[in-house]
């Protein structure tokens, strides 16, 4: 950019005649055209993203405040088995190096213990590998921000549509955000956000549980665990409840535009600092109670 200060002072300078004025004026343009380009350049960001927290889990990556690719999983096969080769095949689409990343992004929780085991290793890996920051983005805040229409892919302005691709005029801004996520055995986590912000923190329990206080108000349901428990919903709070759609979208896309504005923020985490968000204790801590209680 000194270069480029330093052509606009010498444009500046004898500056005599009307013919000067008139190269003077065009000169001009170009040095505010190449001070933009350089400035946009300087500011350009790529973020490669993942997420684990669902049996299928996704990846995306993200250039700018633009998600250009996002891809689901198939969840028919292990986590561990898979994860190379998706985070691979994404890349190679783009035409994308792993060395030309800014930063790496995974969501951090809640969801099964082993996928964010894997998943959180796995970025560490390759931040680490890479010299980038790793950035951990809850996956209630992704559920959020997609519910709220903030992200800019494919799945989500399917999700804003009405039947013939229209925006859907029938949703009401501002409205509270339940985001249910799978917790086997009966139970969901859940928080639910109002405003786009956090009203309620998050918590594990049965849905009866969760719905008894949503009644009397609209609220918009989304995540896998409001996908399987769809039917008690409906059945709990009648037409006060709304589905996202689908109801449980891939994150990784609203995982990536989240860690792309802490980037832009200035925040550089290193990557050993992620740490999981589990809501529930493991299987092997609540044995542990168990044992020491006899």
């Amino acid at each position: 950019m000194t270069e480029v200060a330093g052509l606009d002072m010498a444009l500046n300078h004898d500056v005599h005649d009307e013919h000067d004025h008139s190269v003077y004026r065009i000169c001009r343009v170009i040095v505010i055209v190449v001070s933009s380009w350089l400035l946009l350049s300087s500011s350009r960001m790529l973020i490669l993203s993942l997420d684990t927290t669902t049996r299928a889990g996704s990846c995306a990556l993200l250039r700018d405040d633009r998600v250009l690719r996002e891809q689901a999983s198939e969840a028919s096969r292990d986590q561990a088995e898979r994860l190379p080769g998706d985070l691979a095949a994404l890349l190679e689409r783009d035409g994308t190096s792993l060395e030309a990343i800014d930063a790496f992004a995974v969501a951090t929780g809640p969801g099964s213990f082993t996928g964010l085991r894997v998943g959180i290793a796995t970025m560490q890996g390759l931040a680490m590998a890479a010299g980038k920051p790793l950035i951990g983005v809850s996956a209630f805040d992704a559920l959020a921000r997609l519910a709220s229409g903030d992200v800019q892919s494919a799945h989500v302005a399917r999700a804003l549509s009405g039947p013939r691709g229209e925006p859907d005029k029938a949703r009401p801004t501002g409205e509270r955000v339940a985001t249910w996520i799978d917790a086997w055995r009966g139970e969901v986590f859940a928080a639910l956000y109002e405003q786009g912000r956090e009203a309620v923190a998050p918590v594990v329990a049965p849905p009866d549980v969760l719905l008894e206080p949503l009644k009397g108000r609209p609220t918009l349901f989304t995540g896998d665990g409001a996908a399987v428990y769809e039917t008690q919903i409906r059945a709990a709070l009648g037409d006060a409840a709304r589905f996202t759609t689908p109801v449980a979208p891939p994150l990784a896309g609203a995982v990536a535009a989240l860690a792309g504005e802490a980037f832009r923020a200035g925040q550089r985490p290193l990557p050993h600092a992620i740490r999981p968000i589990y809501v529930r204790r493991s299987d092997a801590e609540l044995a542990a109670d168990r044992k020491g209680a006899r």
